[in-house]
């Protein structure tokens, strides 16, 4: 399936690619966490009500939306709703950074690395890769860091700094430019076949299943 010589760029996805992680994003407790959290800052809310408004927003950004795969900021989401119940005069704009970052902490149930890939990033580590992911830059780029991943790639494409998302062809479009490598010369790796593989297949580029990548971690090995 592979070759020697034919791959000379590398995309990754990154959630359940590179990343492990389990949130809960429904849990009245994560925003009974955040609720509480933003009565220091000016902000009154009720845990059920801060549910409500962001599910709501998020619905509504949708909706309004002219993209087939919208996406949205999540910090400009929590922002409007720190403006819309603050008790004194607040920065929403920082407010919903800070907010969206504790509401991804307070979600988090597990997180961590797949060594697997790890190792696949090894095998690629003289090549040029980059991630491009369904993620919000402001939290998402701090977990690559924190990590230890982020070192890795050359850029990160997060959906959050496009409104759109994959399955859209346009992010990887952009990722094959930025690489300037010939759409066939690139591999994309990642946890969906709706949108890692097939997307960059109509490119022209080559893609595979992350778990089929790790089986084929000894090819590799040989191939690279």
């Amino acid at each position: 399936m592979f070759k020697r010589g034919k791959v000379k760029g590398i995309i990754f996805d990154c959630y359940k690619t590179l990343i492990d992680i389990e949130t809960d994003e429904d849990s009245l407790e994560t925003y009974d966490i955040v609720s509480k959290w933003l009565l220091y800052y000016g902000v009154q809310i009720s845990p059920e009500k801060l549910k409500g408004e962001y599910k709501k927003k998020i619905s509504k950004s949708f909706e309004l939306s002219e993209q087939d795969y919208p996406e949205v900021k999540v910090e400009d989401i929590f922002s409007e709703i720190c403006q819309e119940n603050a008790i004194w005069d607040i920065d929403e704009e920082i407010l919903g950074i800070e907010t969206a970052r504790l509401f991804r902490a307070a979600s988090i149930q597990n997180i961590g690395t797949y060594s697997e890939s790890l190792e696949l990033l090894e095998i690629f580590e003289d090549y040029p890769k980059c991630i491009v992911s369904n993620a919000q830059r402001v939290f998402s780029e701090l977990e690559l860091k924190y990590l230890g991943l982020y070192k890795y790639f050359d850029f990160v494409i997060f959906s959050s700094d496009f409104g759109y998302k994959k399955p859209d062809e346009r992010l990887f479009k952009i990722a094959q430019k930025r690489l300037d490598i010939n759409p066939e010369e690139i591999l994309s790796i990642g946890d969906t076949t709706e949108n890692d593989v097939e997307p960059p297949q109509k490119l022209g580029m080559r893609g595979v299943h992350i778990e089929e990548a790790w089986k084929l971690t000894t090819a590799f090995k040989h191939l690279f």
